[in-house]
């Protein structure tokens, strides 16, 4: 059993398939009226941010645990994520892995006869299933935890409210305790070139409850002790769909893009992640996928 575990938590070594396994949960559907909306599919999923895939870097499980123990900790206050304000003055000292594990990629569709009566397609089946398999080991392990899923789409919907609202304010201070370290890096570069290259000086943004749809893409594991396999984070990919509204202005107050009178329908992949070995550990942001 702790052989399969091994394998299942790749302690080893990272590796990034070019794609990924089918949804794992069904979409639950929060709001779905008529709108007039556009769907963001594009680069940017706001006008504002830019969307991209962070890097998946090879790694040992020494190398790893080495540049946990070397890398600076981020100690901060359980009070600004929404699921952390619950616990009081508890401090957390954590450090990210600081990349995404296997990041999603929708799979191309297969048909019947060429899933079942080729080699290519019995190892692309082969292959969906240890895919179904890591997601379905990583579900079991944080239900260990307490978790349940509901609870963890509307802390997910809070955390995605705070984080994007953050963002058109600016709030470099309080996106740090949202976000993981290599996360925070890349949201403080965009708000720095949304106010210096887009000359965007002041923002309004809204998203309007609920969430039309959220879902679950892919759960994975990152083991950082070869010899405990409870010492992991776990990270969790989510399609969000929602209605938004934003409108953005230059230093002397013009509109320079968007309308905050129209209502847009915008599609984000996030990744959440957390550690199940620190007490009190909580959700923050670890990236972001193209959608």
């Amino acid at each position: 059993m702790k052989n399969v575990a091994l394998c299942l938590l790749r302690l080893g070594s990272s590796r990034s398939y070019s794609s990924s396994s089918t949804d794992i949960s069904n979409g639950i559907k929060l709001h779905s009226p008529r709108f007039s909306s556009c769907l963001y599919n594009g680069r940017n999923a706001l006008p504002w941010t830019h969307r991209s895939t962070m890097t998946l870097r090879s790694t040992t499980a020494m190398e790893l645990s080495i540049f946990l123990n070397d890398k600076r900790s981020a100690t901060t206050k359980v009070n600004a994520p929404p699921q952390a304000r619950q616990m009081g003055s508890l401090k957390v000292s954590i450090s990210s892995p600081g990349f995404i594990y296997e990041p999603y990629a929708p799979r191309d569709t297969i048909s019947f006869w060429r899933r079942w009566f080729t080699k290519s397609g019995w190892r692309r089946t082969k292959n969906d299933i240890i895919l179904e398999l890591k997601n379905a080991y990583a579900i079991v392990k944080l239900r260990k935890t307490g978790y349940s899923k509901h609870k963890f789409y509307v802390e997910a919907i809070k955390l995605y409210k705070e984080i994007n609202t953050l963002l058109a304010n600016g709030d470099k201070t309080a996106l740090r305790k949202a976000v993981t370290e290599k996360m925070y890096s890349e949201l403080k570069n965009e708000i720095k070139q949304r106010q210096s290259a887009w000359n965007m000086s002041k923002l309004y943004w809204e998203m309007i409850e609920p969430a039309v749809l959220i879902r679950t893409l892919r759960a994975r594991l990152i083991g950082v002790d070869k010899s405990d396999l409870n010492k992991v984070f776990i990270q969790l990919t989510l399609e969000i769909k929602t209605k938004q509204k934003f409108e953005a202005y230059d230093s002397k107050g013009a509109r320079v893009a968007g309308d905050k009178n129209k209502e847009i329908l915008v599609r984000e992949i996030w990744v959440f992640e957390k550690s199940l070995f620190h007490p009190g550990a909580y959700w923050r942001l670890c990236g972001r996928i193209k959608a």
